[in-house]
């Protein structure tokens, strides 16, 4: 895992199929243990769905709330 990578968890979307456009970190967990069944795609985008199902099937999802608070805009005019 890169250091990076948690970070592209919660800015990186799903760039096809069912959940397109969903961001990694959003995606539900039988989707990301489908992929653990049937394998994940090469390169990067498998690379992070692999590590999202990890931190999915282990429950460690509320590690991602400080980066996701970090990666949002203030709201406001």
């Amino acid at each position: 895992m890169h250091p990076e990578d948690l970070e592209l968890l919660v800015t990186r979307a799903m760039p096809f199929g069912k959940h397109k456009g969903r961001l990694i970190a959003d995606l539900p967990g039988n989707y990301l243990n489908w992929f653990a069944r049937e394998g994940f795609p090469p390169g990067e985008l498998g690379r992070l769905l692999a590590l999202m199902q990890e931190i999915d099937h282990n429950g460690l999802g509320s590690l991602l709330d400080p980066l996701r608070k970090c990666g949002q805009q203030p709201s406001g005019k």
